[in-house]
């Protein structure tokens, strides 16, 4: 009995770390539905974890600390606490748990401009990347997400385990870990999809004009939820637009992983509208942009940027020599005329 309990402490660590494969998936989904302790027991170890990270994740790593903290959230946990006196075995998820946020801490500082932000709800964990930053994080299904700068990624506690769905608010580009029997789905007020395993690049931000979604690998099915049509389903270099004020959407044929060069640190518009390219430069740059003439919001533009290495000054300098339009900046106030 004990080493059962032993190796499904182990279970629950590797699944909230870099996933399981099928058969002990299998295992660990069919533990969880055997009884409503089971999954209780389950979904704390998780609301646990992903606390203990948000902390750890904010400030300069500590292993001892990292640790500390961990424990310190279960102790302050009365459920858990009464599940580990009928015999569950904390330990062998708390060492896990300490190795593991090493592993996450050196990885998001790799990476980390500006900071994240993991919120643990009752019901919900929100990942954010402020301005001016960008976010990469791993899922429990072991699914890769890039979130950009202003974007907000919302899950369940049980995604992973009875549903594999992601709410959106922004961008963010995904390499999905692969599962026939649960499909994954990203859903914002707009537009929602469907995928098994693939890799595209999804931007919705609140402000755009635009929907848009890249395949760069696989197969993405779209269902359109500004206008009844029929689903449409992208192959790979595809790119569907829907127009958040008609309601129609459009599949066209493009280079897709030029929508994912932003995960690199690019900026790349790829016969983009001036508004959206505003929104997209004030996101990145965490400046405020005004377009004083309104006849230049139809105009569209081409252009690949370094980030890092190209101020705003010389994005604005290159879509001016186009002779569309001028700009002034006064500070980090910006007029586009």
């Amino acid at each position: 009995m004990e080493e059962e309990k032993k190796h499904i402490d182990e279970l629950i660590a590797t699944y909230l770390t870099e996933g399981l494969d099928k058969n002990a998936l299998a295992e660990l989904k069919a533990w969880i539905a055997a009884s409503p302790e089971n999954k209780n027991y389950f979904i704390q170890q998780r609301e646990v974890w992903f606390s203990a990270i948000s902390r750890e994740v904010a400030s300069k790593y500590n292993k001892d600390k990292a640790f500390d903290t961990f424990k310190k959230r279960i102790g302050n946990r009365k459920e858990i606490e009464k599940t580990s006196h009928h015999g569950f075995r904390l330990s062998m998820l708390w060492r896990y748990a300490a190795i593991i946020a090493v592993i996450l801490a050196v990885g998001c500082f790799s990476y980390w401009q500006g900071g994240v932000n993991v919120k643990d709800t009752f019901a919900d964990i929100s990942v954010e990347a402020p301005l001016g930053s960008r976010t990469k994080l791993y899922l429990p299904d072991g699914t890769l997400v890039w979130l950009n700068a202003g974007s907000r990624m919302t899950y369940s506690q049980g995604f992973g385990v009875d549903n594999r769905m992601i709410e959106l608010e922004g961008e963010g580009y995904f390499e999905v870990r692969r599962n026939e029997k649960l499909p994954f789905f990203v859903k914002t007020k707009d537009l929602q999809l469907q995928v098994l395993g693939t890799k595209f690049n999804f931007r919705d931000y609140p402000e755009d004009h635009e929907v848009v979604v890249s395949l760069l690998e696989g197969k993405v099915e779209l269902n359109n939820l500004l206008k009844k049509e029929k689903e449409a389903i992208l192959a790979p270099d595809e790119r569907a637009i829907l127009n958040k004020t008609n309601g129609r959407m459009t599949v066209e044929t493009v280079t897709a992983s030029n929508a994912s060069q932003w995960t690199d640190g690019y900026l790349f518009f790829d016969e983009e509208l001036l508004p959206d390219i505003v929104k997209e430069l004030e996101r990145s740059y965490n400046v405020t942009i005004r377009i004083a003439n309104d006849s230049l919001n139809t105009f569209r533009f081409y252009g690949n940027f370094v980030r890092r290495e190209q101020s705003i000054q010389e994005v604005l300098d290159a879509l001016a020599s186009t002779e569309k339009i001028q700009y002034k900046i006064e500070e980090r106030n910006i007029t586009i005329y």
